[in-house]
């Protein structure tokens, strides 16, 4: 039965007289000049199709893409006879001894053709003489991107098809069907971007040298996904500044604490910027992330300031109350005192009184300056009841403790903080 098909179905490659080079007349022409040479510039059709988008480096600035690639027309000497009308389909071999459109890609780096488990090239002839030229491409280019927005961006990136050697006088280079020319797998998905649209356009380029080239482009727009950013580092930096806002509750004389908590925030801030940058390329202008993490890196610096303020009027503080108890030993034991200033409005037996001093004790009227400091022996109740009174009037002001600061510190950080992302994701969101 199986020799019965073979001598039904003639092996057309041994019917035929002469070899495949014969019957498309390879040898007959040369192949080194274009189609119609001398003539108008020959018609060049271009499609794609899209097979896959590999990566996206921010570093390199450079994209990579799998695609097939198809040249479409049409070169008279390679019209044979038909019957059937069949087209002839070769593969690599054949390219090499023919005349084929010289496209390249404008701005790649690198690009190559498979070839596994053979060159990924066919060649398929029809009998009027028409061509269609494919291959399976793997190209990286360049890609200009603007990160004053990362990682709140969308980039728009490029590919440029263009022949090398032919002008417009000679090879016209144009989509075959328009925008319906580029077709992409609906599987193509990228980890960090989300693939918005792909479009065709073509123009003319100019080389001052050479002069004017046809070229296509193929642009595509990627809006980066948020969600990794805002793990790996916005929300990693908010919980610094927010774990740096704890030493405004800590006791003032904790110094290792607080002095160690300020410290750990800083170098872990100072750890996320340098790791961020470190995947980006070193651009000249500030980038959305950088705004965001250099104003937590100041709130973080500043909460050290914020003690670092604190312990020094703490200690300031202290040094003026022991060098008053030198002064005044007649307040040494006394349990509990407040500083007072006095603005000379008061009279002499008015501050005594309410120093608690008897006139027996009073300062001699040549030591009297215009504002005097007082220390104020009194019991917790009587000692609320005088500072109400005291309040009433102009000009006395009560130096309290310094851990006011940490008081204010715990509304203004954290509200001025609140502000900054208001401003911040309104305007790069």
């Amino acid at each position: 039965m199986i020799s019965h098909i073979y001598k039904k179905n003639h092996d057309v490659t041994k019917t035929r007289k002469g070899k495949t080079e014969q019957l498309l007349r390879v040898d007959d022409h040369d192949f080194t000049m274009r189609p119609a040479f001398g003539g108008p510039a020959i018609p060049v059709g271009v499609d794609v199709q899209v097979e896959s988008l590999d990566s996206i480096s921010e570093v390199d600035m450079d994209f990579t893409m799998t695609l097939y690639l198809r040249h479409y027309w049409k070169d008279e000497r390679l019209s044979f006879p038909s019957t059937t009308n069949n087209s002839m389909t070769f593969d690599g071999r054949l390219v090499k001894k023919i005349w084929v459109p010289d496209v390249f890609f404008v701005h790649s780096k690198r690009s190559f053709i498979h070839d596994t488990t053979t060159d990924n090239i066919m060649l398929r002839v029809f009998p009027d003489g028409h061509v269609l030229y494919s291959m399976r491409i793997t190209v990286t280019a360049m890609c200009n991107m603007d990160f004053s927005r990362f990682p709140l961006d969308s980039q728009t990136c490029s590919l440029e098809l263009e022949s090398y050697a032919y002008t417009d006088e000679d090879l016209m280079l144009y989509w075959k069907n328009g925008n319906e020319s580029l077709k992409t797998d609906e599987k193509i998905s990228l980890s960090q971007f989300l693939i918005q649209k792909f479009h065709t356009t073509s123009r003319l380029a100019f080389y001052s040298s050479t002069g004017w080239y046809n070229r296509l482009y193929i642009s595509f727009t990627l809006r980066r996904h948020i969600f990794f950013f805002l793990l790996q580092t916005y929300f990693p930096a908010t919980l610094m500044v927010m774990l740096s806002w704890v030493s405004f509750w800590i006791d003032r004389r904790a110094v290792p604490a607080r002095v160690s908590l300020g410290i750990t925030t800083v170098l872990t801030m100072s750890t996320i910027i340098t790791g961020v940058n470190a995947s980006m390329p070193r651009v000249s202008y500030i980038k959305a992330v950088d705004i965001y993490l250099w104003v937590s890196f100041v709130f973080v610096f500043l909460s050290v300031l914020e003690y670092a303020a604190v312990n020094y009027l703490t200690t300031v503080q202290e040094r003026k109350e022991r060098k008053l108890r030198e002064k005044f030993p007649c307040t040494c034991g006394i349990p509990h005192s407040k500083t007072m200033m006095l603005d000379g409005n008061y009279s002499e037996s008015d501050a005594n009184s309410l120093a608690g001093y008897p006139r027996s004790q009073m300062v001699p009227e040549e030591e009297k300056q215009e504002k005097m400091v007082v220390h104020l022996a009194m019991s917790n109740a009587s000692n609320s009841s005088r500072k109400r009174g005291l309040k009433g009037h102009v000009g006395l002001r009560i130096i309290q403790n310094t851990h006011a600061i940490d008081k204010y510190s715990r509304l203004i950080f954290p509200g001025t903080y609140i502000f900054f992302n208001l401003i911040y994701w309104s305007v790069f969101s």
